[in-house]
């Protein structure tokens, strides 16, 4: 018995998807002529390959079911698809596949539940499909979306592939203005169009908070018209963006707060016009933005609050502020050209950090924070240089803090500082107390060789020894009972006095500066 069709006078291209839906045969309406099958120029296409969108709902929906002992699929190539492909809340059990198709209407799979969506080559308007869940594969492959992609909260169970796709945020002319979706501008949108066009989403090109990817999501050589809004998004098995080029039409090209990944590749050629944001993000293994390029007219990366097991920042080019701040990251690879502006490392820490980087460049790096000094980074810096078995160059690193926090204190506080840095180093360098004491050890033997005291008491005979002498006004208490027994006269007498006060300052400043050293640093 013939089964009846819920359609008549189908078109020739529609009487083959109905007759090859029921065993998953494929459906090619291409000519072999690749300017005639661009899908860009979809509209143009007649009767002939054309196919109405409330026929795919329907064999979809299950109008036409799988003859015995075969799989049903909608499989189509080639095709100008008229209407809107409405499966919202529907539970799907065959598998859609468009090979360069043009679809002029919106699909939409909201809150719909399929085994697998399949777009490759293809010219769409626009894909909404918040809260979907797809039981396999979910593939954009080399398309073209004029009004952005929605999947907020949706659960994709197999890989999730944007790759070589170009995506356009719904406020962009593409989106409006595109020879395939003219408009009627003579009168105001519904609230209904206002909707579709995303009012509150029109400067993102992915509205995807809260997506869950299980298998990989492929973005390699993505190209979008728009921001990524990936808030709350889980990727399971990674999140790869190689060669992507995200150009923003907000201050945000990637916008991805407290987004979990297994491994984050913004890498090789990636590039983002507008920051890049991923304050929260948990990373369990590698964030990378190898020779990636990013900027921004203020700050590039937000990368505030992460966990990540290891961060590459090697980039091309960067311009703009990088915000490391209160990150926690195992190893941090990186070179002294990733930061050509300002950064910010208040809280930020490592384990371990990688890469061709000098004690001077790391000192650079520390000192690029536009909020000032800030001790916890000097401290996180010497402890590492401490665990690695570099003192010297801890104690560089706690010199420089205490240079850096001199410029924050009053006068008086300033004139100690510079005192104690050029007397001991803030007690990093007592050995500059030895070249100071000997040389004025020096200075005092020969001037009081040449220019003898006078002998305070003449009841007994001395024999002065300029050397001693000299070393008794030196030390702050006296050792050879030579102070009292010469005094020494004219001019003398000020280089003795001087001798004296040089004296107790080094003294005063070893013990200032050990006990610096010493003691925890709370500022």
């Amino acid at each position: 018995m013939r089964r009846s069709r819920p359609f008549w006078r189908l078109t020739p291209a529609e009487r083959q998807v109905w007759d090859a839906y029921p065993s998953g045969a494929w459906v090619d309406l291409r000519t072999g002529d690749h300017r005639r099958d661009d899908p860009a120029k979809g509209a143009r296409w007649g009767r002939e390959r054309t196919v109405r969108a409330d026929m795919i709902i329907a064999l979809m929906l299950g109008a036409h079911p799988a003859r015995p002992g075969q799989v049903a699929g909608l499989r189509l190539a080639g095709a100008r698809v008229v209407g809107d492909v409405d499966l919202s809340d529907a539970t799907l059990t065959t598998k859609l596949h468009l090979l360069n198709c043009h679809l002029s209407g919106v699909v939409s799979l909201t809150d719909a539940t399929t085994k697998g969506m399949r777009f490759r080559g293809c010219d769409l308007r626009r894909i909404r499909a918040a809260r979907c869940t797809v039981e396999g594969l979910f593939e954009l492959d080399s398309c073209t979306v004029h009004a952005g992609v929605r999947l907020d909260n949706a659960h994709i169970a197999g890989q999730f592939r944007l790759s070589r796709s170009h995506l356009s945020a719904p406020d962009q002319p593409a989106a409006i203005a595109s020879e395939s979706f003219k408009e009627d501008r003579s009168r105001p949108l519904t609230e209904a169009e206002k909707r579709d066009r995303g009012w509150d989403q029109n400067h993102w090109a992915l509205w995807a908070g809260g997506l869950t990817v299980d298998g990989g999501a492929f973005c390699r050589d993505l190209r979008t018209a728009g921001g990524l809004r990936l808030i709350g998004a889980r990727f399971n098995s990674g999140l790869y963006l190689q060669r992507a080029v995200i150009t923003s039409t907000g201050p945000h090209a990637v916008y991805a707060d407290h987004m979990s990944a297994t491994s984050v590749e913004l890498s090789a050629g990636f590039t983002a016009d507008g920051t890049v944001r991923l304050r929260g993000a948990r990373v369990t293994g590698v964030l990378s933005f190898d020779q990636a390029v990013v900027s921004a007219p203020d700050r590039c990366l937000h990368l505030s609050h992460m966990q990540v097991d290891e961060l590459i920042l090697t980039p091309a080019s960067v311009r703009g502020e990088i915000n490391l701040g209160y990150s926690r990251i195992g190893v941090l690879l990186d070179h002294p050209g990733a930061y050509a502006g300002r950064v910010r490392l208040n809280g930020l820490t490592f384990e371990s950090l990688r890469g061709n980087t000098s004690l001077t460049d790391r000192l650079a790096w520390l000192g690029r924070d536009p909020l000032g000094y800030r001790p916890q980074p000097y401290e996180q810096l010497a402890a590492w240089y401490r665990r690695i078995g570099h003192d010297q160059d801890a104690r560089g690193v706690l010199l420089a803090k205490q240079r850096a926090r001199r410029s924050t204190l009053r006068v008086p506080g300033r004139l100690a500082g510079y005192l104690l840095d050029m007397v001991v180093g803030y007690g990093h360098r007592p050995w500059l107390a030895g070249v100071w004491f000997g040389l004025l050890l020096s200075v005092g033997t020969a001037v009081f060789a040449t220019h003898p005291p006078s002998q305070v008491g003449l009841d007994e005979r001395r024999i002065f020894h300029p050397f001693a002498y000299t070393l008794d006004l030196l030390v702050p208490v006296s050792l050879f009972e030579q102070r009292g027994a010469w005094e020494p006269v004219g001019w003398t007498q000020w280089l003795a006095n001087i001798l004296i006060a040089s004296g107790w300052i080094l003294a005063t400043a070893l013990i200032a500066g050990g006990t610096r050293v010493l003691r925890p640093s709370n500022n």
